[in-house]
């Protein structure tokens, strides 16, 4: 992963709304949940988490799927696998590190 695509994945992390959908689809697992769900569990009104979901999409942080008439969303596992890699990249070379 190169820098500036760990930039954009952070930044768009980097807002509360989108950060608790975000974790909210990563604890849904690879199933996935529907915006509705979504937006009754974390108490967000439809609009602002459409524009959120939208954010993240274009991120590449999450998935979405047409299933009949609902569109379901995934964490995009793959991608945040590669930013966790990405960032623990270097930890240890000097051999301090002791949570690696």
């Amino acid at each position: 992963m190169e820098l500036s695509n760990s930039v954009i994945l952070l930044s768009s992390l980097a807002h509360e709304s989108r950060l608790r959908i975000f974790k909210q689809l990563v604890e849904a697992g690879p199933t996935g949940t529907t915006p509705m769900a979504l937006a009754e569990i974390l108490e967000m009104p439809a609009a602002t988490l459409s524009f959120h979901l939208k954010e993240l999409y274009q991120a590449g942080l999450i998935l979405k799927q047409k299933q009949g008439r609902s569109i379901i969303y995934r964490a995009d596992f793959l991608r945040m696998s590669q930013l966790i890699d990405y960032l623990q990249e270097n930890c240890c070379i000097d051999g301090e590190c002791q949570s690696c």
